[in-house]
């Protein structure tokens, strides 16, 4: 059915056909949708314990899809282990001009240059308090937020920003993500480099604790750092006893594509980002040596990809990409093999 119903969306805008994936995720919130769609979709059952949470299973939605977090019960219902909503920003912002999301068939894969457009962190809080709260924790969904800065933030302010996201979110969350990996909010991911990234977690880490509350922080990194500097950035993570790491956002190269949209800017994700995630989760398993988990996201299209990211170390996954070209199945699939 889904290839039908992926041919009419591939025949719209791409950001048109997300909007409308989206609006209909929100009616599949309500009942009795919500309870059909997890008839259909309800994926076996294989709890993994991180960052002190149980996720039902590893499979997670990755951030971008639900940015303003109003589709929350409907993507419950389709067997998702967590889901990550964002990016939030402190305040509203349009984000980068359009058209800025191009699919590249030919490579299964998608170029976005949104530059986290989003109706800022006081509408998301509204949509998680007006989340039944004892209802949603029956699904066993775990919900992350994933954090950044405003796009007209200085650098050297960029901490405010993480800061007073984290005083909203910490007790509305179970889990938070401080992106500094995108690569559509200029200068953002010079936030990764060792005197800016140890000066941002040096503060997060002091307002966690400040806080007292037991609220998983992770940090999101980029596939395009080099040894050293992801070396550096996963010593930081470490030192500033953070509780794990994404990897990866999505990457600036262009490496053996077909598609003719492969000049335009932005961040590549899917098919052909697959090799180059795995080999950054490679390298931070053996950096972080066990001391927390990883989450491997990125070129994750499939059931075969899934449980190659597990197989290499990573504790949980997060698929998007492999959603649009595959459809909501893809994650009942994935855990028929895992």
């Amino acid at each position: 059915m889904y290839p039908f119903f992926r041919s009419l969306l591939f025949r719209l805008d791409p950001e048109t056909a997300h909007q409308i994936t989206l609006q209909l995720m929100r009616i599949g919130g309500i009942e009795p949708i919500s309870s059909i769609l997890r008839a259909m979709y309800s994926a076996p059952s294989k709890p993994v314990n991180a960052f002190g949470l149980t996720f039902k299973n590893p499979v997670g939605l990755a951030a971008g899809y639900d940015k303003d977090a109003v589709a929350i019960r409907g993507l419950s219902a389709l067997g998702f282990g967590h889901l990550e909503v964002g990016t939030v920003t402190p305040k509203p912002q349009p984000g980068n001009s359009r058209p800025r999301i191009f699919r590249l068939l030919e490579d299964q894969a998608i170029i976005n240059r949104m530059g986290f457009p989003g109706r800022g962190a006081d509408y998301v809080v509204g949509r998680l308090k007006r989340l039944n709260v004892p209802t949603f924790k029956q699904t066993n969904v775990v919900l992350g937020v994933n954090l950044s800065k405003n796009k007209d933030t200085p650098l050297e302010e960029a901490a405010q920003d993480y800061l007073s996201l984290m005083r909203q979110f910490m007790l509305l969350a179970d889990y938070l993500t401080i992106n500094i990996s995108s690569p559509n909010t200029i200068g953002l991911r010079r936030l990764q480099g060792r005197e800016l990234l140890e000066n941002l977690l040096g503060q997060v880490s002091a307002e966690r604790a400040a806080w007292k509350v037991q609220c998983p922080v992770l940090v999101k990194l980029a596939p395009d750092l080099s040894n050293e500097e992801l070396d550096d950035a996963i010593g930081v993570i470490l030192d500033k006893d953070m509780d794990g790491i994404l990897a990866t956002n999505t990457t600036l190269r262009r490496e053996r594509l077909r598609s003719k949209y492969q000049g335009e800017l932005g961040g590549l994700s899917g098919r052909p980002l697959r090799s180059r995630s795995e080999a950054v989760l490679r390298q931070v398993v053996k950096r972080v040596d066990g001391k927390i988990p990883i989450v491997s996201v990125g070129g994750i299209m499939n059931p075969e990809d899934a449980k190659h990211r597990l197989d290499l170390g990573a504790t949980l996954i997060q698929i998007y990409t492999g959603l649009i070209y595959h459809g909501p199945g893809l994650v009942k699939k994935t855990m028929l093999e895992l």
